[in-house]
């Protein structure tokens, strides 16, 4: 008997420790990230979507870096999602994590692919948001929960990013 304690107290003692440099671990990311700037704020009335579809919002990384979460702002919680593309940006509703909304002009491309920061799936099943808050690029991933949504998202997100920079470039004139 003096052994299974023993061993269940060794056990105990290397799930506490396991779990105490995982927090370590988060802690430094989130002081490491600090100088990523706050988010842009969210409309309170946006208009009506040019298209919207239900999934999972994955996480945000660094752009390039699919492993590297971005931990500051909550944009490393993973959740289920409705990510809306409005003519003026686009918008996470994040269940149970803050909504994220990216402006059309910080958009810079959209690609589908197969993974990124533990979540993977079949090839092309992600959509991924690159975009820039600062000084910082950051890829933004999505799940739709139905495959036929990917698609009109896709689309939508490829003419709000090729239609963004006419319109900065119109407003400078």
């Amino acid at each position: 008997m003096d052994t299974q304690l023993l061993s269940l107290a060794i056990t105990l003692a290397l799930i506490a420790v396991a779990f105490g440099l995982i927090w370590m671990g988060w802690r430094n990311r989130l002081k490491r990230q600090s100088d990523v700037e706050q988010l842009p704020p969210v409309l309170t009335e946006p208009g009506e979507p040019l298209a919207v579809a239900e999934g999972q919002y994955i996480a945000t990384t660094t752009g390039g870096d699919w492993l590297d979460r971005i931990a500051v702002h909550g944009l490393g919680i993973r959740t289920t999602s409705t990510l809306a593309v409005y003519p003026h940006g686009v918008l996470f509703d994040r269940s149970g994590a803050p909504a994220l909304y990216i402006p059309a002009t910080s958009l810079h491309g959209v690609r589908q692919d197969s993974g990124m920061a533990g979540k993977f799936v079949e090839k092309d099943g992600l959509l991924v948001v690159t975009w820039v808050l600062g000084p910082h690029e950051l890829d933004t991933g999505f799940r739709t929960r139905r495959a036929a949504d990917k698609d009109v998202l896709f689309t939508a997100l490829q003419q709000l990013i090729s239609s963004a920079p006419a319109a900065d470039a119109n407003s400078g004139k």
